[in-house]
């Protein structure tokens, strides 16, 4: 059995990275280097999407795809996720206002959301510790979406491994991990 989970939130905030750290094979980037306010904060940015895999075994396999980041690449959004399982929104904790980057995302993908499941991720909360854990899940309550907050790195296997294991369960709590 084959499934499809995707990574969508703000540039900067650890898709890429994420999906390189889980994926059993060399993850298909579509990196380019950035050429506008972007490019304050990072020097390459997702223009389309990334792409990796993980064995999860007994015949079952993750693909992952990695959404661009900016707005003006949104058309990939809508694209990437047909036949998507679920969603790893991962958010920048050092961002000037992660809580309205959550009502961003969580509003872009809703439709996505509503029929599949979704899990947040928050990098950074080394650089920058507030707003805290509590303040994503007040802000995922008034918009009406119910889905488990993990600090996490997107560097360590173990925080993206994480984050799966918690959407895997979610949506079918039989699934292998």
């Amino acid at each position: 059995m084959e499934h499809k989970i995707i990574f969508a939130g703000p540039v900067g905030a650890g898709k890429t990275t994420a999906i390189r750290t889980i994926s059993d094979i060399e993850v298909v980037s579509t990196e380019s280097r950035a050429s506008d306010d972007v490019s304050k904060r990072k020097e390459t940015t997702t223009v389309a999407m990334d792409y990796g895999t993980l064995d999860i075994g007994a015949g079952q396999k993750i693909h992952l795809y990695g959404t661009p980041g900016q707005e003006r690449f949104s058309f990939m959004w809508d694209i990437i996720t047909i036949g998507g399982l679920g969603l790893v929104l991962l958010l920048d904790n050092g961002r000037e206002d992660p809580l309205a980057d959550l009502e961003f995302y969580a509003r872009a993908f809703r439709p996505f959301i509503r029929k599949s499941a979704m899990v947040v991720g928050v990098t950074r909360m080394d650089i920058k510790a507030r707003p805290g854990l509590y303040s994503y899940h007040t802000k995922l309550s008034e918009l009406g979406i119910k889905a488990p907050v993990f600090e996490v790195d997107a560097r360590e296997r173990n925080d993206i491994s994480v984050l799966l294991q918690a959407l895997l369960a979610m949506l079918d709590p039989g699934v292998k991990r």
